[in-house]
This record gives C-alpha cells, structure tokens and sequence, in this order.
C-alpha cells in the first residue's frame, strides 16, 4: 500500500496549479489531503472518479477553513469522520479509515500561529487528541496517523532552531507533547528510514525565496504504531511537488 499525505492549502487552488494532473501519474494508491477548505460539492469529483478513486470528505462548518478529505484506490471496510470532540468535529480535522487490520488517521492538527486563543486551543487539542489515540489503540494496535501536525520536533527538522525558538510549531511545549506521543508507542517513519538534516515539507509563504533557499519547516508526518514496524517499506518526502506551500509526502507498507 503507497499512501501520500499532503496539506493541500485550498484543493480548489492546488488543482488550478496542477494537482490532478500530479494524481494522473499515480504518486500512490490513498491520498490523504488536510486544509482542503471545500466542501465535495465544490469539487470536481469526476476527474477524481475518473482516475480511480473512492472519495471521503470532512469539511469544516466554516466555509473555506481547514478540513480533511482521502482518495483511495483500495476500497475501505470503513469509514469514520471526527474524533467526537466539539470544537475539532466543527472545524473537521479527523477522518479514519480502515483496511483490513489496519487504520488509517487522516489528521489535520491545528495552528497556533494567529495568537494565544488558538495556540491554547492547540495544547488541548494535542491532549485530547492524545487521549482518543490511547484509546482506540486498544483496539486497533496497527494504526497509520498521517497528517500535518503542525509541530517540527527537533533542531533536524527547522532550518533555523534558533531563530524559531519562540515560534508556534517549534515551542517547547510542542515538542515535548511530541516526544511524549512517540515515546508512546509511535514511529516516525520518515526517520526511521531517513537521518539527514534539510529535508523539510513547508515553507513559509511570504517571501518566495524560503522555498527556493530550502528555508523549511518539518511538520508533516506519517506516524506508526510499534506493531507495524516490520511492515515499513519506504517513506519519502517530494520537495519538487508544488501545489501548496507544504509538499507531499510518501509512506509504503507491505499489507
């Protein structure tokens, strides 16, 4: 199975720079995509439908704002949206599929750029969130959690620890919520199989050097818990992909 998981930053955006087209080469077999800020009836499914994919949607209330949609090609036994708290439900931030023994989270983790309200709101979300992920792995020991988590976790995965040690995404908090949850019982794939440094998946928008420069920022992830370890092929991430200011990236496991 070859998943990518990719912050699209506005599906309707991306695909007017290219994304179907980038899905025509057939990158992998489930597409996880976060920040869609559409609902489907404001897609064109068909030439989704077209290449083979079966396609879930979870929208934020808010028009425009946030949500979490997957393209697969391998047909899911189920399908969940929301990770039943409130105000993540509302904003669309989980939706879980399973294939086989296996689930796949699909998980756009929020920002706490725009100021305290939302960075508090983003501590609780990150234990909330935290305590589900206990609890279904009960459940479910063999669980893929893909998505932007909007956390870079260690001075390897920012181009600028220094700089950005007061910054939102890099705060001490956040990673230290990150070294708890991987210290939980979670891989973080990329590393597994990747040690070199400069290898990021956003980078900031204002000045269009930063992507040029590879001034960049790892915050997204694909996560697995220990019982898939020996299931790891390969994970990768695709710089050169342009449809966002983030960059997919790639996860293949051995069903």
């Amino acid at each position: 199975m070859r998943i990518i998981s990719y912050n699209v930053n506005g599906i309707r955006a991306a695909m007017k720079k290219g994304l179907t087209d980038w899905l025509k080469t057939d990158p992998a077999d489930v597409i996880c995509l976060q920040e869609t800020k559409a609902e489907k009836t404001d897609v064109d499914v068909k030439a989704l439908e077209d290449l083979g994919f079966e396609h879930h949607w979870f929208s934020a209330q808010k028009k425009g704002y946030s949500g979490v949609a997957v393209f697969t090609k391998i047909k899911p036994d189920n399908v969940k949206t929301g990770s039943g708290f409130e105000m993540s439900d509302a904003e669309g931030r989980v939706i879980e599929l399973q294939f086989g023994d296996v689930k796949l989270i699909n998980a756009y983790f929020p920002s706490g750029t725009s100021g305290n309200e939302r960075q508090t709101y983003k501590y609780q979300w990150l234990d909330e969130f935290h305590g589900y992920l206990n609890t279904i792995k009960k459940k479910n020991p063999k669980i893929i959690l893909c998505g932007d988590y909007n956390i870079a976790h260690r001075e390897i995965d920012i181009h600028d620890p220094k700089g950005n040690k007061n910054s939102s995404g890099f705060l001490p908090e956040e990673r230290a919520w990150m070294d708890k949850f991987l210290s939980g019982g979670w891989i973080d794939t990329f590393r597994h199989f990747h040690a070199e440094p400069h290898r990021y998946s956003w980078w900031s928008q204002r000045f269009p050097s930063v992507r040029l420069n590879n001034k960049g920022w790892r915050i997204d992830y694909f996560t697995v818990t220990e019982p898939m370890k020996k299931q790891l092929v390969a994970a990768d991430i695709y710089p050169d992909v342009k449809h966002s200011d983030h960059c997919p990236i790639y996860l293949e496991i051995k069903k």
